[in-house]
């Protein structure tokens, strides 16, 4: 294993804090909108405008929050397991407000937590993958103690995402992390921590991100394949 420097905790922290808050600051702030019309303008018209951006806005704000607390949070005490059902269910809920369509397949049976926050975590980079959109399909394979996740994006201009290569295996000399680069770091330490290795490679104009069981007693070094 070679030494490498790391975030340091604290930075870590306020980074992943500031992602999350990126992600919610657009529905929040679509709400206090909805709000602001329904005070300029009483009519029926707009009545029907604002509650139906109200709406929407505080399902897409619910769904962000409920997948952060599956990714990023403690989500239970050590050692916990997590359904993939619910993790299924809080993926599903975060990719309706984006611009890719989204597929899972996973069998139902409980996984430890940290490895169901990678496979969330990469849910996060297979989206970053396709910004213009297109689709995401995630297949959860294997044992629960040993599983193989594979991630594929299909859209225009499906690309890698530029900070997977460094961040993803934790090489953060001269690197600018900041509060959406860090999720690639976070994953890397995730996929560090359960003792998966992760990459990313290009099939024809796709891309597929996998993590699978690093050989044993061998710590992975996580990279991705151009």
């Amino acid at each position: 294993m070679t030494d490498r420097a790391e975030l340091e905790a604290l930075d870590l922290a306020a980074l992943l804090c500031s992602r999350v808050c990126h992600d919610i600051i657009s529905p929040v702030g679509a709400i206090i909108n909805g709000l602001e019309v329904l005070d300029e303008d009483n009519s029926e018209d707009m009545k029907e405008f604002a509650f139906d951006l109200i709406r929407r806005s505080a399902r897409q704000g619910s769904a962000k929050l409920q997948f952060a607390r599956l990714a990023f949070g403690a989500a239970g005490s050590a050692g916990a397991e997590i359904d993939l059902a619910d993790a299924e269910k809080v993926a599903t809920g975060y990719m309706e407000g984006e611009k890719a369509d989204f597929t899972w397949s996973a069998p139902r049976v409980l996984m430890a937590k940290n490895l169901v926050k990678l496979v969330l975590n990469l849910v996060l980079l297979a989206n970053a993958a396709v910004p213009r959109g297109g689709s995401i399909s995630v297949v959860i394979e294997g044992e629960a103690a040993t599983p193989r996740f594979t991630l594929r994006s299909v859209g225009p201009t499906a690309r890698i995402p530029a900070a997977f290569e460094r961040l993803v295996p934790g090489d953060i000399d001269g690197a600018d992390v900041d509060a959406q680069s860090v999720q690639a770091y976070y994953a890397g330490a995730l996929a560090r921590n359960c003792r998966m290795t992760v990459s990313a490679s290009l099939d024809g104009e796709d891309v597929v991100i996998t993590a699978v069981p690093a050989e044993a007693g061998i710590q992975p070094d996580v990279s991705a394949d151009s």
